[in-house]
C-alpha cells in the first residue's frame, strides 16, 4: 500500500509540474509574497485575488481555490465566502487554512461560515485541528503548541463529519479522509522559523488539487510530500532560517521526479 501511494504521489508531482495549474490564493498579508514564490518555484501559477468584487468570478476560472484566514477583515471574509461559493458552483476544489480560528470570536464565526461551504481539504497545525473537536489546545496565537500525534483522532473525526480531507502539519505530517490515513516525514526544524511556511503549503495543496480534483487525499499527500522532500534537501546546505528560505525555494524549483520518489517517506496508518 505504501508503495502504491508513493507511486501515485510521484505521478501527481510530475503532472503538476507539467500542467502549471492556476491557483487562486486568498491568503494573509504576511504570506502573499512567500506563498506566490513557493507556487512559482514548485511549478504552479498563483493568483492573489481576494476582493469580493472579483474573487467569486475568479474562483470559477482558477483550477483551485485556497482560503487562509490569517489576517481577517469584513471585506476579506466577504471575498472568501464569495470565492468558496463560486468554487462549489463551478465544481472546483478548495482548501481552508483555519489560522488560529480558536483565538477570537470573530475568527470562530468566520470559520463556522466557511465550514458550511464544504472545503475539499482542511490544512492546519495540531492546535487548530484539536480545537475543531472541542479539545483544549496549547496553541499560542498562530503557533501550534501541540504535537501532531495528539491531533490525529480529532483529524479523523473532523474529516468524517465534514466529508473532506484533513491535513495536520508539523514535524511529521498526518493526512486522513476519515478512513485512510498516512504520515509523511521530512522537512526541517527551520521551517517553523520562517513566517508563512504553513500558509504557502496550503497554497501548494491547492495546486495539486487543481490537477487531481477527484483525488483529494492523494493530491494532499503529494503536496505535503513535495514540501517535505524539498525542505529536507534544503536543510543540508542551510546555516539558519534566511539561508534555508533561499535553499528551499531553489529546492522546489530544482526538484525532479526521480529525486522526489527517492526521498519521499510515507507511512500508511
Amino acid at each position: 500500500m505504501t508503495t502504491e501511494i508513493s507511486h501515485t504521489a510521484t505521478d501527481l508531482f510530475e503532472r503538476m509540474r507539467a500542467t502549471n495549474p492556476l491557483v487562486q490564493c486568498i491568503t494573509n498579508y504576511v504570506a502573499m509574497n512567500y506563498a506566490a514564490n513557493v507556487l512559482l518555484a514548485a511549478g504552479a501559477s498563483p493568483a492573489m485575488v481576494h476582493t469580493p468584487e472579483e474573487s467569486g468570478e475568479f474562483a470559477a476560472i482558477a483550477g483551485a481555490l485556497t482560503v487562509n484566514i490569517g489576517t481577517l477583515s469584513p471585506s476579506w471574509v466577504e471575498g472568501m465566502i464569495a470565492a468558496a461559493k463560486s468554487a462549489n458552483d463551478a465544481e472546483k476544489p478548495w482548501v481552508l487554512d483555519p489560522v488560529a480560528h480558536f483565538a477570537t470570536g470573530y475568527r470562530r464565526n468566520a470559520v463556522a461560515g466557511l465550514l458550511k461551504l464544504n472545503p475539499t481539504v482542511i490544512r492546519g497545525n495540531a492546535s487548530e485541528i484539536i480545537a475543531f473537536g472541542g479539545g483544549q489546545s496549547a496553541g499560542q496565537g498562530v503557533d501550534s503548541g501541540d504535537p501532531v500525534e495528539q491531533a490525529e483522532d480529532a483529524a479523523r473525526s473532523l474529516a468524517s463529519s465534514q466529508g473532506c480531507v484533513v491535513a495536520v502539519t508539523g514535524a511529521v505530517d498526518f493526512v486522513t479522509d476519515g478512513t485512510r490515513s498516512v504520515r509523511i516525514a521530512g522537512g526541517s526544524d527551520l521551517m517553523p522559523k520562517i513566517t508563512a511556511t504553513g500558509c504557502s503549503l496550503t497554497a501548494l495543496v491547492g495546486a495539486y488539487l487543481a490537477i487531481a480534483p477527484d483525488q483529494a487525499f492523494d493530491a494532499t499527500v503529494a503536496a505535503l510530500g513535495n514540501f517535505a522532500v524539498a525542505g529536507e534537501i534544503a536543510a543540508k546546505t542551510s546555516n539558519g532560517p534566511a539561508s534555508f528560505m533561499t535553499a528551499f525555494i531553489d529546492g522546489l524549483h530544482n526538484l525532479d521526479g526521480a529525486t522526489y520518489a527517492k526521498n519521499l517517506r510515507i507511512d500508511v496508518q
